[in-house]
């Protein structure tokens, strides 16, 4: 049977939906910032946004005036008809009312007020509903339609009515509530006439169901015109965009390939604008651009045939210099002091003339791309003790001393042994000239990917700058210091080449006074691209002196290969 899955927990679940979240939110980032197009529409979007919304709101907020004060005039001026109509009727209670003992056959005169209100129900209909108080009979009052007068009149309202003097009609906006339980909204207009039975308030109530209704019409429209007018403005931003961006992002696509090494690329050139006469400087600056590259490939051509023939041919006659200078050398103790010495002197020279063209043969090899591997698993550890052995003798005579500290455990790694003893010798020879006779410390390190040597000296250091020329050829610190060691000049030069022959990172720190360390780090598995190396390039003790002075110094680093390989510690 499949195993059932574990429940996840809530935390496990808030916990994933946080990664999908930053997930998107990483991708929409990445967009935002690669994409021109997206950018300016978006920002489009967000400005038109902003505009139609304020011009929708003074336009919603200019019609409502508009149609509310249309409303409120139309009915206060029916109001004030319908207050005199009213005032006519009430005037007629002043007529003598028949005494008693009058023939009872005769029916009482009808009440003015109900009269009057029976009139403004045939003039009102359903449009609106007046009510009549008789402020001197209480809990007595009249109304039109089924409307609630005691919860639509608000009591503030009856009482500026009631105590109004100014002889004006009073309007307000209020909820209309009927007696069925329906609530609109409306429109309350009073005025206070007096009788002569009292005191009458006249209120008419006008409901504003229709007009709210083309308000929200209106209000609809105007969002989806709105939404509209959005939409194709960012429509627009896009078309217009797209017809500048998409010269431009072709631009980029020609510079790409350009840069990848196929010089035949060109653009095509449209019209004559700003961005036809782009197109027509690039293509001309790639056209110089090839002329200028196809010169410095043919010059470096011949400059790398002349170095390798030159080598080639100075073997012959070097080889018959060398029989000759052995022969006198000896023979020298049978020569007087002086020509002796001579003899000690062109022995000297001829072997690091020798060890110059070897370089030189070498460097010719890497020129061509001739140079080539003899992969084989090897242990590091016994890489670092053959060259420790070939540099004793050198250190001997320089009063220095290795440090070693090699792992118990065997780092394996797919290498070619004799580069990468070349390589030790060279970082060894050179730390022994520049260390200043102080102990030379030789780090090996590895973890899963990568093995790594460390070889760092305490003598003058680097300055600034420095640490990026010193894999350059006959390259040299200072000038006016003399080699002790004989060396060529070639030596780093070389090592780097070894370096990124493997796949690896030859790199180099240094500080004025705080001395040097190399450090070459190779992938285990030949062909595997390196990420990372096992050991820090700046050492460990002066890291930590910079931490306890409170600030960080800049790492200064050279890679061995491409430019932008950072050090991952």
């Amino acid at each position: 049977m499949p195993k059932k899955r574990p429940r996840r927990t809530p935390r496990q679940i808030a916990r994933g939906v946080r990664r999908r979240a930053r997930r998107y939110a990483g991708r929409a980032r990445s967009a935002w910032r690669r994409s021109l197009q997206m950018r300016v529409v978006t920002s489009t979007l967000l400005i038109s946004v902003v505009v139609v919304a304020v011009l929708g709101v003074f336009l919603f907020q200019s019609i409502n005036k508009t149609m509310l004060a249309g409303r409120t005039d139309a009915a206060t001026a029916e109001a004030r008809a319908n207050v005199l109509t009213v005032s006519d009727y009430l005037a007629r209670a002043a007529e003598p009312v028949p005494a008693e003992g009058s023939d009872p056959a005769v029916s009482p005169p009808p009440d003015p007020a109900d009269q009057a209100i029976n009139v403004l129900a045939q003039r009102a209909g359903s449009r609106y509903a007046v009510v009549i108080y008789n402020n001197d009979t209480v809990g007595q009052d009249r109304a039109t339609l089924d409307i609630d007068a005691g919860r639509s009149i608000p009591p503030v309202f009856r009482e500026r009515v009631r105590t109004d003097t100014t002889d004006q009609t009073v309007a307000r906006y209020s909820p209309l509530r009927y007696l069925s339980g329906d609530t609109v909204s409306g429109l309350v207009i009073g005025k206070r006439v007096p009788g002569s039975n009292g005191t009458y308030e006249i209120y008419h109530l006008f409901p504003l169901n229709e007009e709210e209704e083309t308000l929200s019409s209106v209000l609809q429209l105007l969002v989806l015109v709105g939404a509209g007018l959005v939409l194709l403005l960012a429509a627009i931003a896009s078309l217009v965009t797209r017809q500048v961006v998409t010269p431009v992002r072709l631009t980029r696509q020609a510079a790409e390939r350009l840069a990848s090494g196929r010089l035949e690329e060109r653009l095509k050139v449209r019209g004559e604008d700003d961005l036809a006469r782009l197109a027509a400087s690039f293509n001309e600056m790639a056209s110089n651009l090839a002329l200028k590259i196809h010169q410095l490939e043919e010059l470096s051509q011949v400059q790398r045939q002349f170095v390798s023939d030159v080598s080639h041919e100075l073997r012959t006659p070097l080889t018959t210099v060398r029989m000759a200078a052995d022969l006198l050398y000896d023979a020298r103790e049978d020569f007087e002091p002086m020509a002796s010495r001579s003899a000690e002197l062109m022995q000297a020279q001829l072997e690091r003339f020798e060890s110059m063209l070897a370089d030189l043969l070498e460097i010719s090899r890497y020129d061509a791309g001739a140079a080539t591997l003899d992969l084989e698993s090897i242990d590091m550890r016994d890489t670092v003790l053959r060259a420790v052995g070939d540099s004793e003798a050198l250190a001997e005579r320089h009063a220095t001393r290795f440090e070693l500290r090699l792992p118990t455990d065997p780092c394996m790694a797919e290498c070619d042994s004799r580069r990468i003893e070349r390589i030790l010798r060279n970082l060894l020879f050179n730390a022994i000239e520049h260390g200043e006779g102080k102990d030379i410390v030789v780090t090996l390190g590895a973890d899963r990917d990568a093995v790594a040597i460390a070889v760092r000296d305490h003598g003058v250091g680097l300055r600034p700058g420095e640490e990026n020329m010193v894999f350059d050829r006959f390259w040299r610190a200072d000038p006016s210091r003399a080699r002790t060691i004989g060396g060529t000049g070639l030596g780093l030069a070389i090592s780097r080449e070894d370096a990124i022959l493997h796949g690896g990172w030859l790199q180099a720190w240094g500080a004025p006074g705080e001395g040097t360390q190399f450090r070459l780090s190779l992938p285990r598995t030949a062909g595997t691209q390196l990420k990372g190396s096992p050991l820090p390039l700046v050492p460990p003790e002066v890291e930590m002196r910079r931490t306890w002075r409170g600030h960080v110094t800049p790492v200064l680093s050279a890679a061995a290969g491409e430019s932008g390989v950072f050090d991952v510690d």
